[in-house]
């Protein structure tokens, strides 16, 4: 539980009974690789929080082609938050891609803490904040950068995952065909 309260401590200081009260309304389950933790269409119930391990949220279009969103390493939150927020049927799936030891927050404990401890609230706001800086960041590189580009930069803020995630998964996440990333990596090794 250390990660998840080091990971809180970034933002705001919990007392140590805050702490505690925090740490009972959370569940700790491990995955094993391929396990599906939320299905498009669902209600997503929890936010999930990466103590070691790997997840990905991505969804699947009309043409079955997979759209990776995000990629959740140790240390990150992840979840599908229309639906969260909503409380509506989402469209993506968060699939674990490794064995990982994952914590759940559910929305009516996430709430009731909001109530129990306000900071958390504050907590919570700065990851929205953050996400959603993240999505306009991701969204810009997509319209303005070359695929090049855009694979540098997963690179760069993924540098663990080049050896772990298949490549078709990351070509989906820089928005490219897999047979167009192979191409790609090819010319960029040849530079």
């Amino acid at each position: 539980m250390k990660s998840i309260l080091e990971n809180i401590s970034k933002h705001i200081s919990l007392t140590l009974e805050e702490e505690q009260l925090f740490l009972s309304k959370i569940e700790v389950h491990h995955f094993k690789a391929k396990t599906i933790l939320h299905n498009a269409g669902e209600i997503c119930k929890h936010s999930y929080f990466v103590n070691s391990g790997l997840l990905r949220s991505f969804n699947i279009n009309d043409n079955i082609v997979e759209h990776v969103l995000h990629f959740a390493c140790e240390g990150w939150w992840i979840g599908d938050m229309y639906s969260l927020l909503s409380q509506k049927p989402g469209n993506l799936f968060i699939e674990v891609l490794e064995d990982s030891e994952v914590v759940l927050l559910s929305k009516e404990n996430q709430e009731q803490l909001y109530f129990e401890i306000p900071k958390l609230e504050r907590f919570f706001r700065i990851l929205t904040e953050n996400s959603l800086v993240a999505h306009q960041e991701r969204l810009m590189d997509n319209l303005s950068l070359s695929a090049e580009d855009r694979f540098e930069k997963f690179c760069k803020k993924y540098p663990t995952l080049i050896q772990k995630v298949p490549q078709k998964q990351i070509a989906s996440y820089i928005g490219v065909t897999p047979e167009f990333f192979s191409k790609m990596k090819s010319r960029m090794l040849k530079k």
